[in-house]
């Protein structure tokens, strides 16, 4: 007879070793290579933590899942609950509102997300040789927890294509959202994907590019023990000010960047363009196994085109150079499809107490999702790729 699975939530990465917890989250690097994406790591998770950028304060409260059978942990979810919705990217704030206007209580709600990281991955961490039996048993403890405390609802943000088919099967609301990501079609260098672009477009990356690396200073793209601790209190101006102006604070705290140095370094590749010695723009990146994914840009001087350069066309450099297959650049931006990155659709899965809301959801849902399909379809159109020559001829 098989062992029944437990669910124990944990309020603190304390609670578990990295040893166990990566067991589940990245299986796929315990040969000491990289993870598929550094963001359900337990360090990366834990620097979040120990830093206060998550916890009761940030609105972002622990209640970790770790599915066991017997002694055996066979699978992890990192669930938070939260009294707000910000640094999610998928965006809810209409159903707090109406589902709030109609009498109800929409927060506190529950959450399975990385927070303030629109990078999708598994949100379902499961031990290898037990992924169907887990998984169920994570899903259906995240809504049983949601239900079982009368919260409005559990949401899982950017989770994979696979889980999102998985969630649906089981009952949750699957919702599409849309990205820009660039795809590494076998290029050898920048000048190959410069190729495969249509004429127009390939001259303007390159104006673009002479423009900014033309600004008077250096571009540098830097990771592991070339990053220095001096260079995070440049990078925290200038996430500082991107902060401000977008969120209205920053989501992550100033330790964050001292803990990532000491822990994240390896996963990280840091752009930065200095004036001399002096760093005045950067952008960060995280890389995983297959996938440079981009995370945050700021500045302290404006320069033309130094955006493009630092967070688009250095990040596509340093995927060629080292054999990456894609780069994730963040949430929105019709910009990035001008400069090769192409229109993806992302997943999330959500649970509704109410069933009248649900129903609600569902309806919304289904418009929505069907108008994300044809702006994939028409954006994929107008993509700065060449037509082949059967597409010239139609």
């Amino acid at each position: 007879m098989t062992e029944t699975i437990e669910i124990h939530t944990l309020s603190s990465l304390d609670q578990i070793t990295a040893v166990d917890w990566d067991a589940c989250a990245c299986p796929e690097a315990a040969d000491g290579g990289r993870p598929f994406d550094p963001f359900t790591t337990h360090r990366f998770l834990k620097a979040l933590e120990d830093s206060g950028s998550t916890g009761p304060r940030a609105g972002w409260e622990p209640h970790h899942l770790a599915a066991y059978q017997g002694d055996l942990l066979i699978g992890v979810a990192p669930l938070f609950a939260k009294n707000h919705s910000q640094g999610e990217y998928i965006f809810d704030h209409n159903w707090a509102h109406a589902y709030e206007r109609s009498g109800g209580r929409y927060y506190p709600k529950l959450q399975i997300a990385v927070p303030f990281t629109p990078a999708t991955g598994r949100r379902f961490l499961v031990r290898p040789g037990y992924e169907l039996a887990a998984q169920s048993a994570l899903i259906q403890g995240a809504v049983q927890i949601t239900d079982q405390n009368n919260l409005s609802s559990l949401h899982v943000t950017f989770c994979t294509e696979d889980e999102a088919i998985a969630g649906e099967a089981m009952g949750l609301l699957r919702r599409k959202s849309q990205q820009f990501h660039w795809l590494n079609d076998g290029y050898g260098t920048f000048d190959d994907f410069l190729a495969s672009l249509s004429s127009r477009k390939r001259k303007n990356i390159r104006k673009e590019r002479e423009q900014a690396q033309g600004f008077g200073g250096t571009i540098r793209a830097m990771t592991g023990d070339q990053i220095e601790p001096a260079h995070w209190d440049a990078f925290w101006q200038f996430y500082q000010d991107t902060g401000s102006r977008k969120w209205g604070s920053p989501y992550l705290t100033r330790k964050f960047f001292d803990l990532a140095q000491e822990h994240l370094r390896e996963d990280m590749m840091l752009v930065m363009a200095f004036d001399g010695d002096r760093p005045i723009a950067g952008a960060l990146n995280f890389i995983g196994r297959e996938t440079l994914y981009g995370r945050y840009w700021g500045c302290i001087e404006d320069h033309p085109c130094l955006h493009f350069e630092a967070c688009y066309y250095q990040a596509i450099d340093w995927a060629i150079t080292h054999g990456l297959a894609r780069v994730e650049a963040g949430a929105q931006g019709e910009h990035k499809l001008a400069r090769g990155y192409l229109p993806t659709v992302t997943h999330s899965l959500h649970w509704v107490r109410d069933a009248g809301f649900r129903d609600a959801i569902t309806r919304y849902l289904t418009a929505e999702g069907a108008a994300i399909d044809e702006e994939v379809e028409i954006l994929t159109e107008y993509g700065p790729f060449r037509k082949t020559t059967t597409q010239e001829q139609q």
